[in-house]
Parts: C-alpha cells; structure tokens; sequence
C-alpha cells in the first residue's frame, strides 16, 4: 500500500449521460479530502466505452461540478503534469500494459465470436448455472490462447483476426482488500471472472485503464462507491500482476445512496417517482423519459447541495449541520464514513435550503430573482425586490419561489380564496374596512409600524377582535391567506397600491357572498 505519500486522489465519471448526485458526492469526498490531506484532485474523464459515449456528457460533467464548487486541480480545462487527462486520448499507453500481462502469463489472447460466448453462456444455464461467466471452469474449451495451438495462436494474429485480451485468474487464492471503510473485505477467486482488459477495437475496459492511468497519475486512495467493491479484486490482481502492488492505492468505498423510501438504490429515475431532482443540473435526453430536472434548475442554493451531499454517508460527530466549504474540509475524515446505505431525504435538502436562503441578504436574492421579475415584465426596482425579498424569504424553499408564491406584490390580484372571503366577509365588515381606509388615506406615515399602531386602535375603539379585520385585509392585499403580515406588505405595496386593492376587494367580497 502507497504509504507516506503526498494525497492524490481522483474522480473518474464517465461521460455517458447526466452526473448522477451519487457521483457528486464522490467527487465531493474526494476533494474534501485532498483538501484536508493538503493533497492533489484529479478530474478523469472515463471516455474508453465508444457504445455508450453521449455527446455534451463530458461538458455537463463539468459544468456541474463547477456550479457545486467541487474544483479539480489536474483535468481537462485545469491542466497538470499527468494528462491527458481523457482516456481516448490515452489509448495508446494501454495496450503495452495488457500485452506484459500476456507476457508474463497473468493474462491470454481470446478469439471468441460473439455466437461461441452465446452459446457458452446457453450450455452453462441448461447445466443449471443460471450465472454463467467466462472463468477458470469453462476458458478451456473456449477459442483462446491458453486452450489452442501456439501456432494457430501465431496465425491468427498474423492474420489480423480479431481478438481481445483478458485477465487470467487462476482458483485457489484468497485476495484480502483491506477497505479504509469496511476493513478487511475477502474474495475468492474461484468466484472471479476473467474480465476482459483490452477490446478488439484496442481501447482498455474500465478495469485495465483504471489500473494503468492510477498508477501513473501517482493517486494514492481510491475513493469511489460501493457498487465498485466487487471489481476490487480483480483490481487488485492486477496491481500485483503488472508490478505494481508496493504502490497500490489505499481503497475506500462509500455508501449506497438509497431511496427516500429507503428502499433500494436511488436510480435517475427515482426523480420523477418522487418528484424531486437527482442530478445537479437539468439534462436534456433524447426522449421525454431520458430528461431529468437538476437541483440548479429548482432552485437549489449550491451550497446547500453540498452541505446536505456532505451529510449523506458521513457525520463529523458534532451536532453541528450548517458547514462552510472550508468548515467541511477542517472536519471531514474517512473514518466517519458509514457502512450502510445513506437515505435520500429530499425534505432535508430542502430544509438546507432554506437555512441558506435565510442567510442570504435580501439584497443578493434580489439580484437572482431580477430575471425572473423582469421576464414577466414586473418591478424590477432592486430596492424593492429587497424589500419583498426580506418578507418572502422565511416563507418558501427557494429562491425562484419568491416572485412566484409573492406575485401579488407585482401584479394586482385576480382571484380570492373564496371559501375564506365567505367566511369572514360579515355584514358590518364593510363598515370597518371604509374607517379604516378613511384614516389611513390622510396618513403620510405608511410604515409597518405606524400602520399596526392605527388598526390596533381602531379596533381597540371599537371593541372588536384581530380576525373581525385582518383576515380581510390579507385577503383584498393578497388574494389568499398566505404570505407576510399585513402591515409589512401594506408598506412594501404603499400606500396607493394597497387602498386600490382594499377598495376594488370589498365590491368583489359582496359579489362573492352574493
């Protein structure tokens, strides 16, 4: 094991769709922990796959990770004395790897046709293996290197025929992983099959390439998540088989991430199942199904994206929850990773949110909401954008919900909560409202204060409660119950806006009650 070393660590996504939250979070551990480590992150971009690549994948990976904050120090786009940072452009480095392999019998050349693996795969089910795999029981009667002539061996590849290169794995062993999670994790390797390393197109599988480009990259702890752990050992033949075992990596596999239900692993589309974001930022796929809602695009404060991600597999054992960037790096180790699966509670992330978005001064969410405002051809007026900032922030979740649950302080109101108006509108009503309006149309004084002052008189005079009145009020300012108190709305409209809506709202209360 890589010992004494400087940290380097790295996150490798492939670009074959939207970043899932599970790879943020990684990548976030990641970082923390070079970070703290003073050490180095490195971005890879795992393009070997060609099949699956999806074009504008590697920009989106990218693009996400810059919106979290989560900033590599080698990558593509960040440079560094490793690179390529982009395993295409690597290709060639690949293959002289697998063919030492070869060489020094820890792997073999396979000839098999895509019909010789089918029909392997048909005769092992038929003899009641219902999870057949190309491994130590069956290579032999298989077209490869190990079970034909050398000299058919010679021919074909002089011949130019197609062949991959796999991994050897020979029964009997025990291959110990000891996890910096899970502690010692045993394998058999009478289970393991021989994974492919390198394809006939010559571009490596996952396994060689990662293997290969760890080593040379110098990363000493590969931190990824658990669905990697059962390929560990395969990684781990490897290492010893190419030379490399005095410098393998320390591993630590995170944490399944489960459903809100916490039932299962979350998956991509678990999103539209529970009506939530799973992916930082929105993704456009080809189909309807294939196109996801991103935490950026619903509103999400990136900080409290982090924050809760930060949560979610791992505690700094204090009863602390609101932590700075620099805050998660001081406090962040991998001894306080979890074991078990880390349940997605989308109300909690919510709830960060909202920590975030009540912290924020309202003259920053003023400018955030100001496009919004401004494409609905509202009062853009930043100073009073604060000021309906400063009443709306405590009420909704995210920023984007401030002009859109407050619209009735840019627009006049259409619509009433009728069932309230109903209510509450009283025969007498009238009467107390036009007082009330009278007095307040000679006031110059239009502040929260001085409007609370005047109604607690008014009703204090005339002996009759809160609810004869302010509901009414809430009512004609805002057309339903919800929202701010009334006097601090009644000085955010002014004076002109709110008289006009309580004047037009008591001709509409009489039509509603008829």
């Amino acid at each position: 094991m890589t010992q004494n070393k400087p940290v380097r660590v790295r996150f490798a996504p492939s670009p074959t769709g939207a970043l899932h939250i599970g790879g943020v979070r990684t990548a976030l551990y990641n970082m923390l922990f070079a970070r703290q480590q003073g050490g180095t992150f490195i971005l890879r971009i795992e393009d070997t796959d060609q099949n699956r690549y999806v074009p504008g994948a590697e920009a989106y990976i990218l693009e996400a990770l810059a919106w979290c904050g989560i900033v590599p120090d080698e990558g593509p786009n960040h440079g560094g004395e490793v690179g390529p940072y982009r395993q295409s452009e690597r290709k060639d480095l690949y293959r002289q790897y697998a063919e030492q392999l070869v060489a020094s019998g820890q792997a073999y050349y396979a000839f098999d046709r895509e019909q010789d693996l089918d029909a392997m795969r048909e005769r092992l089910k038929q003899a009641g293996n219902q999870a057949p795999q190309y491994d130590h029981r069956i290579r032999m009667d298989m077209r490869n290197s190990l079970s034909m002539d050398p000299e058919d061996v010679t021919y074909r590849m002089n011949e130019g025929e197609d062949f991959i290169i796999r991994l050897k794995i020979d029964p009997g062993q025990e291959i110990h992983v000891q996890d910096e999670i899970r502690g010692d994790v045993v394998f058999r390797s009478d289970e393991l099959d021989d994974k492919v390393l390198l394809k006939t197109d010559g571009m490596p599988t996952y396994h060689l390439a990662n293997i290969v480009d760890d080593h040379l990259m110098g990363i000493t702890h590969v931190i990824r998540g658990e669905e990697w752990l059962p390929s560990t050992a395969h990684h781990v033949l490897l290492y010893r088989g190419l030379g490399w075992e005095d410098t393998m990596p320390a591993f630590a596999h995170l944490p399944l991430i489960m459903k809100p239900d916490g039932k299962g692993k979350l998956s991509k589309r678990d999103g539209a199942r529970f009506g939530m974001p799973v992916f930082p930022l929105s993704w456009q796929g080809e189909s309807e199904e294939d196109s996801f809602v991103g935490f950026r695009e619903t509103g999400f404060d990136p900080r409290a994206v982090v924050n809760f991600l930060a949560f979610l597999g791992w505690n700094p054992g204090t009863e602390q929850e609101i932590f700075s960037i620099e805050e998660l790096i001081k406090a962040f180790s991998i001894d306080r990773i979890h074991k078990s699966g880390a349940r997605f509670d989308f109300d909690k992330a919510q709830w960060y949110n909202q920590q975030y978005l009540q912290s924020t001064p309202s003259h920053e969410l003023a400018k955030q909401i100001t496009p919004l405002v401004e494409a609905n051809g509202w009062q853009s007026d930043l100073t009073f954008l604060a000021k309906v900032c400063d009443l709306m922030k405590e009420r909704v979740s995210y920023t984007l919900e401030i002009p859109t649950q407050g619209s009735y302080f840019f627009t006049d109101v259409e619509a009433y909560d009728e069932a309230m108006v109903r209510k509450r509108w009283k025969p007498e009503s009238r009467t107390h409202l036009e007082a009330i309006m009278t007095q307040l149309t000679s006031r110059d004084d239009f502040s929260t204060e001085e409007l609370e002052n005047l109604v607690k008189q008014y009703l204090e005079e005339n002996q009759i409660g809160f609810g004869a009145v302010l509901p009414l009020f809430r009512l004609a300012l805002a057309g339903t119950m919800k929202g701010p108190g009334v006097f601090e709305m009644m000085e955010v409209l002014g004076k002109e806006r709110s008289l006009a809506r309580l004047k037009k709202a008591m001709g509409d209360f009489d039509r509603i009650c008829g």
